[in-house]
């Protein structure tokens, strides 16, 4: 079990690590929106290793059988690299672009005062000031970012293990 957890739990973070790339220099002039969007698309397609890493577990570690709990043990498993590489990714992007978290908060700001009634602008601004100074705080920036893409991993983690599990057959 462990080497397929390191195995696809390094192709899975690699994964994210390259599409994350590409992303930056693709969708540079790309708007917050667009840009959340294709890294969203990229944790779900990094995190397709869990599928694969449960899989060739069953049929290539363990004789074709694989129960619900184990495949989800492996799953989640792999889900904590994907978690941890993309943590890093966000607080290495963030001292590269360190103006990032001024620029998106002025961006939001601007949405917000065009969306938000009147009467209920103060409180949001409010809201989203104490918000932008938990995203300055990079361990706790690391944790959300690590946190968000783990709960992705979790549910695609439940899902393969119903589809991918197989009891033993008995003769």
């Amino acid at each position: 079990m462990k080497s397929t957890v390191k195995r696809y739990g390094l192709y899975s973070a690699l994964t994210l690590i390259v599409l994350f790339a590409l992303a930056w220099i693709i969708g540079a002039g790309s708007d917050y929106g667009t840009q959340e969007t294709i890294g969203y698309i990229s944790i779900v397609v990094a995190l397709s290793f869990v599928f694969f890493g449960i899989k060739h577990f069953r049929d290539a570690v363990n004789g074709g059988n694989v129960s619900f709990g184990m495949a989800l043990k492996i799953g989640v498993l792999i889900s904590l690299f994907a978690s941890v590489a993309f943590g890093f990714l966000d607080i290495v992007y963030k001292l590269i672009n360190p103006e990032f978290t001024t620029e998106y908060y002025d961006t939001m700001v601007e949405q917000v005062k065009t969306t938000v009634p009147a009467e209920q602008l103060d409180a949001k601004l409010a809201e989203m000031e104490s918000q932008r100074e938990l995203f300055s705080n990079p361990i706790l920036s690391f944790l959300l970012m690590a946190f968000t893409v783990f709960i992705i991993g979790f549910i695609i983690s439940l899902l393969s293990s119903l589809v991918l599990q197989r009891k033993k057959v008995s003769s």
